[in-house]
């Protein structure tokens, strides 16, 4: 059985500024996000479309803001929208954590609809190019839930080796942000960026990505303390499963109708 370290959120200080490691793991998921991206800039399918570096310095531009307000207003309506109510102020309190992916999720789907609106370049394109991209911040998020100490796992055997001592919590639990690191993360993020390298239908690639990470989601949320439950199709499942549902079914349709679109095109 494993002790959660609890280091200090506090990663240094700038004067008397705190400079806390969740912040930090969103500027960790940014700098990839720029790095990936120049690599999927070699790849000729890629090229051939006209994608080149500043395309990707001001997506990311717009990406942070979707990423910031969709990922703390769904955190506001998905999953606390009585306790911000009563604490309006804590909406701004970032640095506490707090950022929902599903929130974050929509708000980069309309950030980007308005960048390729802006840039001229053909939305499914977007959305394909940015998808391989996406995975490994998401991980780079729930590193910082665990050093948050967030997020914590359900009751597990003290037998199972990786059990772990969660501060605020009288029994072992699944160390739930490192499972939706690994597997949410960067499991997903190995399929996709494989299946990216080559040439694929219009949206294809975001659709996989959808039904990957909505998959993976429903799967690890079975180790997490779930925020709420609700009853879907007379089902009782976690709101992050709620949440990851639409995901799937979406990434299906989407994809059926990509692979169908290439035949008839």
């Amino acid at each position: 059985m494993l002790i959660h370290p609890n280091p200090d959120p506090v990663a240094f200080r700038i004067f008397d500024w705190p400079v806390h490691w969740y912040g930090l793991m969103y500027l960790v998921a940014f700098t990839q996000f720029v790095l990936l991206g120049r690599l999927r800039l070699r790849l000729p399918h890629i090229a051939a479309k006209g994608w080149n570096a500043e395309h990707i310095d001001d997506m990311l531009f717009y990406g942070v803001l979707g990423v910031v307000l969709g990922g703390r207003l769904g955190e506001v309506f998905f999953y606390g929208f009585s306790y911000y109510m009563s604490h309006p102020l804590e909406i701004f309190m970032l640095w506490k954590g707090g950022m929902s992916f599903h929130g974050g999720f929509i708000g980069v789907v309309i950030a980007m609809a308005l960048w390729a609106r802006k840039a001229g370049m053909q939305l499914t394109d977007v959305y394909d190019f940015i998808a391989p991209l996406v995975p490994l911040g998401y991980a780079a998020g729930r590193i910082g839930n665990f050093i948050n100490h967030e997020l914590p796992g359900r009751v597990a055997s003290a037998d199972l080796p990786w059990a772990m001592m969660w501060p605020g919590q009288a029994m072992p639990v699944h160390p739930s942000p490192i499972y939706q690191a690994l597997v949410d993360g960067v499991l997903v993020f190995i399929i996709l960026w494989w299946f990216a390298r080559k040439p694929r239908p219009r949206l294809a690639v975001a659709s996989l990505y959808a039904l990957l990470y909505g998959c993976a989601r429903f799967l690890t949320e079975y180790f997490r303390t779930p925020d709420y439950m609700v009853d879907f199709a007379g089902i009782s499942i976690s709101a992050g499963q709620m949440l990851s549902v639409p995901m799937v079914i979406v990434g299906v349709v989407c994809l059926l109708w990509s692979y169908r679109s290439a035949k008839t095109a």
